[in-house]
């Protein structure tokens, strides 16, 4: 019996937090401060870097394979290596992107 009061009480307690959140106000879209950037193109500064640092390795590597003075195997080595970091998060995030996406379609409405 005590099990079927709790569950009434917290049944209770759930109804009025949703009409207490019904009755608040919709918050609007905060304003987006000067200056500041956007979540896009925060994105889209994050791509092109990754791209830039994998274009940068790749074009040290044919360097280095060409015989091309100056170029050494240990910095071609570790450019590579960051390059590939920078990809692995960069997937990394688009990974928990999709995530957060299909998390929100997901909830009831």
């Amino acid at each position: 019996m005590s099990q079927g009061v709790e569950f009434n009480r917290l049944m209770l307690e759930m109804r009025a937090m949703q009409m207490d959140a019904m009755a608040r106000p919709k918050p609007t879209a905060a304003p987006q401060e000067a200056g500041a950037p956007s979540f896009a193109e925060m994105l889209g500064s994050a791509v092109n870097k990754v791209s830039e640092t994998q274009n940068a390795a790749s074009e040290m590597a044919s360097a280095f394979e060409m015989g091309q003075k100056g170029i050494d195997l240990t910095d071609v080595m570790i450019a590579s290596q960051k390059a590939s970091v920078s990809f692995q998060a960069m997937t990394q995030v688009r990974n928990k992107l999709v995530q957060a996406y299909q998390d929100i379609m997901q909830m009831p409405v």
